[in-house]
């Protein structure tokens, strides 16, 4: 595993019809649901991890905290960081935000812990 601390991925999204919080059944008005900006928000962090594991070796999510804090509307483009800040043995720690140009989105921390993806999945 070579992860390091400062490492960062963005992904980005064009908000869609099926990324509202009516489509997710999170509520009931057509803009960015708070379960799509979490999904967003742990494919940044896959993204970050991409390239430092070692062969066989996966990351799940074990813990995100996220503060939802503008609406995005469909149509309109965001982006997900994640940055990765600690990493304590098999927990790596990362920062995320989600920006819509200048604006926040969301913000929060997520840790990941890397597993034997064999092992994990009982083979």
């Amino acid at each position: 595993m070579q992860i390091e601390v400062g490492t960062t991925a963005t992904v980005r999204l064009v908000v869609g019809d099926a990324d509202t919080a009516i489509a997710l059944g999170s509520g009931d008005v057509p803009v960015l649901g708070t379960p799509r900006i979490v999904a967003l928000m742990e494919q940044a962090a896959v993204a970050a991890l991409a390239g430092s594991l070692d062969e066989g070796a996966t990351s799940v999510g074990t813990r995100i905290a996220v503060d939802h804090l503008a609406a995005s509307a469909v149509g309109v483009a965001i982006a997900a960081t994640a940055e990765v800040v600690g990493i304590d043995g098999r927990s790596v720690s990362f920062r995320l935000t989600v920006r819509e140009g200048d604006r926040s989105v969301a913000s929060g921390d997520h840790i990941r812990f890397v597993v034997d993806r064999e092992r994990f999945l009982g083979g």
